[in-house]
């Protein structure tokens, strides 16, 4: 238990930067939707969606979950503690569908067969913020 402190920190950085990449990504899908006929501008949008997902999201995910994990394997008892945990994780899991998602989205867009708009992608950009709300909510508060 000595490193749980470090790990935490380390888990509370990856989720930060996880995060930075849910909510960015799908801003910079509105950009591409709404500029379809601006041709070097979209070349452009793609290399950064591409580049955001790959190269911060991607890794990212993978050292909030390898983290998380790391701090529920050092303390099991956390599944005792209330259901805080389980609305926590099942919120997480819903991000992680949500970041799935939009690898699905870049993927279509890159192929320039995406139809959906700006406003559905606007709209779309919210769901990690309710998400996060009930995370924090359940990590910090704890209040089930």
């Amino acid at each position: 238990m000595a490193y749980y402190n470090w790990i935490l920190a380390f888990h509370v950085m990856a989720v930060i930067s996880w995060m930075a990449m849910l909510f960015y990504l799908p801003r910079l899908f509105v950009y591409h939707v709404e500029h379809r006929e601006n041709e070097g501008f979209v070349q452009v949008v793609k290399i950064q969606e591409a580049k955001l997902y790959r190269y911060i999201g991607i890794p990212a995910f993978w050292a909030t979950l390898l983290s998380g994990t790391t701090l529920i394997a050092l303390n099991p008892a956390l599944f005792k503690s209330g259901l805080w945990l389980h609305i926590k994780l099942s919120a997480a899991l819903a991000l992680l569908l949500y970041h799935l998602s939009l690898g699905f989205f870049l993927k279509r867009l890159a192929q320039d067969r995406c139809t959906k708009s700006g406003r559905f992608f606007r709209i779309y950009n919210e769901i990690p913020t309710l998400l996060m709300i009930i995370i924090v909510t359940m990590a910090v508060v704890k209040p089930v």
